[in-house]
């Protein structure tokens, strides 16, 4: 019979939940994960990784149409939606079974079903576990960590039907290429799929609520990618919103899709529209009710532990609201056990410190404040900028087209932000990411030798022209 009782259980095995129930184990705690659906969350499964697995295949796509850019010939270039499809899924399933590899090797137990919190008795926290309406387990433990992760926001009108509206995890499993594509929505995941459709051959449009695409991005970064999506034939519309869209009968032929901007309406005839407005916590069916676990706007709110106003009860990832990123998650889940377990050394996460990026083509990539944040916080500020165009590698890899901005303190030489467009970019943040948690100032920064040549000089040229003294522009 399997063991019940434990000294910490997850509920969600996403890159939070099983990052947290491991590192638990590794503690010396009895720990066990309860997941409904698939192990890696929606993240493995249905985000971060399948979806840079198409956008790997359109990269590739991309580099086959202008073989003729690097002295190559590539005719009659052509692709398979269903083996784009398919080797997407593959990847997504085989680091799947990964994570069941993992929580095995350090004898996390697992139970597959739908869990729900169900009250306490002598100290402990108890969990319902049921499995299509059946009961699976009863389980108990002083902690329990709520990882149930987030879902798309469905908008009135705008609502997902999988023929005409399309969530991410529509977008990502097509049965064929749409010929046209209407995206609502302009953060990672709207701009991400608007890249991935318009390189694959889609006719894209894409309408956002506020005055620039990639809200979340420093603006000059912001600038630069529309400019360069509207280059490649993505149709941008922004300060814009659907008001409403008319699907066609039986699902099939054209959607008509109503777009009020700055009070002009139009009407735009697309196949396919995907929402990509956000997402919002899955707090929903876990047994809150009755309990101290506050709710706001969707997610539950949290102190610096990751404590919720319940005693014994934690919350972790996306299900607490953003920044909405697996990293994030794991990071929190460790915190949270490492708090649980008594460490000296845990620190409460920087929220600044955490890097974000877009795998568009071009990457986009940032951490920390932008220059226009860092203004308003009252920072003077000294501001470098490099463009790819002043770099071998970049010129030599065909990709000339982007920029390395970083933003510092005046005064203290404090790195306070460092945003990113252009080719690789979401690999080369890690190193200001690492700048930022070792409090490194310019002057490191400046000393520090880059290798040559590489795409990473540019970071370098970046700090010495915030202090006027690029070398190379």
């Amino acid at each position: 019979m399997a063991e019940t009782d434990f000294d910490l259980i997850v509920l969600g095995g996403g890159p939070g939940g099983y990052v947290a129930a491991i590192r638990a184990a590794q503690l010396g705690m009895k720990a066990a994960v309860v997941e409904r659906e698939h192990l890696g969350g929606i993240c493995l499964n249905w985000g971060c990784i399948p979806t840079k697995a198409l956008l790997r295949t359109s990269e590739i796509y991309h580099y086959f149409q202008n073989a003729k850019t690097y002295g190559l010939k590539a005719d009659n270039i052509g692709f398979d939606m269903a083996a784009v499809v398919k080797r997407s899924r593959q990847v997504a399933g085989q680091l799947s079974g990964g994570v069941k590899h993992l929580l095995k090797k350090n004898k996390v137990a697992v139970f597959d079903g739908h869990g729900k919190l169900n009250g306490s008795a002598g100290g402990k926290r108890k969990l319902h576990v049921e499995k299509d309406g059946k009961a699976v387990a009863e389980l108990t433990a002083k902690h329990v960590i709520l990882a149930t992760g987030a879902r798309a926001r469905q908008l009135p009108g705008l609502e997902a039907d999988g023929s005409t509206v399309w969530t991410y995890k529509e977008a990502m499993v097509p049965e064929g290429m749409p010929k046209s594509i209407l995206v609502v929505g302009s953060g990672a995941i709207g701009i991400e799929f608007a890249s991935f459709y318009r390189t694959m051959g889609a006719e894209v449009t894409v309408v956002e609520l506020v005055e620039r695409i990639l809200p979340a991005e420093d603006p000059e970064i912001s600038a630069f990618a529309r400019k360069t999506f509207e280059k490649q034939g993505i149709k941008i519309l922004t300060e814009a919103k659907v008001t409403g869209v008319e699907r066609p009968k039986n699902g099939s032929g054209l959607a008509k899709a109503t777009v009020d901007q700055k009070g002009k309406t139009q009407t735009l005839e697309v196949e396919k529209v995907i929402s990509a407005v956000g997402i919002v916590g899955n707090t929903d069916g876990i047994g809150l009710e009755g309990t101290k676990v506050q709710v706001d706007r969707g997610h539950i709110v949290i102190d610096e532990w990751m404590r919720t106003g319940e005693p014994g009860v934690y919350a972790i990832g996306d299900v607490c609201g953003p920044p909405w990123l697996a990293h994030k998650a794991s990071h929190e889940g460790v915190i949270c056990v490492e708090k649980i377990a008594g460490k000296n050394d845990v620190h409460p996460l920087n929220v600044r410190r955490i890097p974000g990026c877009t795998y568009c083509h071009p990457q986009v990539a940032s951490v920390g404040l932008s220059e226009e944040k860092a203004k308003a916080a009252g920072h003077k500020l000294k501001v470098g900028r490099f463009p790819f165009l002043g770099n071998g590698k970049a010129i030599a890899l065909g990709e000339p087209e982007g920029l390395v901005k970083t933003v510092f303190d005046a005064d203290t030489g404090e790195l306070l932000g460092a945003h990113m467009i252009g080719a690789e970019v979401t690999e080369l943040i890690q190193g200001y990411a690492v700048a930022m948690q070792l409090e490194t100032t310019e002057t490191d920064l400046m000393h520090s030798v880059f290798p040559h040549p590489t795409l990473s000089e540019m970071m370098h040229e970046s700090v010495l022209d915030a202090y006027g003294r690029a070398v190379h522009f």
